[in-house]
């Protein structure tokens, strides 16, 4: 190359040579449309979703829509890319007939495109095949394919916590059916409570009159030992009488005070026992209503947890192919052309100065004395 680069006549050179990049550009041309020409056509179908909140119900719904949430999203690009649902589409529309000794991984690099423009809830499914119709409906069946997957998944999520639900609803309700059994049971059996109470009256009752009786006998006693004192006779029958019944009415009243005591007893043990079963039914009812009604809310919300997914635009059969792309490839074919002779013509010239440079010197030196 020489020492400095000399524009005019690098110019004048592409001038002189324009003959090669217009051959190039013609050549490159002709080539990109044969081989756009005779590549097959191949036809994308889109279908776009929409990523919709959970319903009111769920405490994520007053949650701000935020680039983070926004992000997460993408996570739904899993559900369109299944590798399960994309298989099941295979058999469906038989694609291996179109590619015999393609994999499905490789099949699916071909074929699927799954995308999810920035900062929207828009879930875009594309499907390229040689027949339209067949990619369209392609791209239609695994955008409802992937509603559907995830309609089951947030169902699965709900029947879990819906079945948990149900099992301790079950439990409380053989709990309180227990409990209420217990409770009718206790309140049949003889005695009962209420007889309990009557036949503990009853004794207080018999112990004020046998009292009464006593006070009366005591009274006579007193009587009758002083008309025995002021006529100084000796104790008769009737005193001897009275003072015999007057330890009888004793001795009834303290087996009435024994007895009395006995039902006490028996009165409180059945009353705590009462108590403790009315407890044990109170919170036996109490927990079976918290069961049911969270097993009716869980019931109502099973439609409203997760993100949901519907279908935004069911796309249309596509009219014009997507590849090959003829303008494109004949803009590529000119760049390529352009860059090829610019990149020829440069060393050319780089060459063809350094020759001229070269022979400078040798007719320099060559005319020294």
């Amino acid at each position: 190359m020489p020492d400095s680069f000399d524009a005019y006549h690098y110019f004048n050179h592409l001038r002189a040579r324009w003959r090669l990049p217009a051959a190039t550009l013609a050549v490159a041309l002709f080539l990109s449309l044969a081989i756009s020409l005779i590549l097959p056509r191949r036809y994308t179908g889109k279908v776009a979703l929409v990523i919709e909140p959970p319903g009111a119900s769920d405490p994520r719904a007053s949650t701000a829509v935020s680039s983070i949430y926004l992000e997460s999203l993408k996570t739904y690009e899993h559900f369109a890319a299944s590798d399960h649902i994309f298989a099941q589409a295979v058999e469906r529309f038989q694609l291996r007939r179109a590619w015999p000794h393609s994999s499905i991984e490789s099949l699916k690099r071909d074929v699927l495109q799954v995308s999810m423009p920035r900062d929207t809830k828009i879930l875009q499914i594309a499907a390229t095949f040689p027949d339209p119709r067949v990619a369209h409906a392609l791209a239609l069946y695994l955008a409802e394919e992937t509603v559907k997957l995830n309609r089951e998944t947030n169902r699965a999520g709900v029947k879990e916590l819906v079945e948990e639900a149900q099992k301790q609803a079950e439990q409380a309700s053989r709990r309180l059916n227990a409990a209420e059994a217990a409770r009718r049971q206790a309140g049949r059996r003889p005695p009962t409570l209420e007889e309990r109470k009557a036949e503990l009256e009853q004794l207080r009752e018999q112990r004020t009159e046998i009292e009464r009786l006593a006070l009366v006998s005591e009274a006579s006693i007193a009587e009758l030992e002083a008309r025995e004192k002021s006529t100084a006779a000796t104790a008769g029958t009737d005193s001897v009488a009275e003072r015999s019944r007057l330890e009888r009415l004793r001795r009834q009243t303290a087996e009435i005070d024994r007895l009395i005591a006995a039902r006490q007893k028996m009165l409180a043990e059945r009353t705590a026992e009462s108590q403790a079963l009315e407890a044990e039914y109170e919170a036996a009812a109490a927990a079976s209503e918290q069961w049911e009604k969270r097993l009716r809310e869980l019931r109502s919300e099973a439609g409203l947890r997760g993100e949901r997914l519907a279908i935004l635009d069911p796309g249309v059969v596509p009219e014009r192919p997507s590849s090959p792309n003829i303008p494109l490839n004949l803009l590529v074919a000119v760049a390529l052309g352009v860059i090829a002779s610019l990149f020829y013509l440069t060393l050319e010239f780089g060459f063809q100065s350094q020759k001229a440079e070269s022979l400078r010197k040798s007719f320099r030196v060559a005319s020294k004395p």
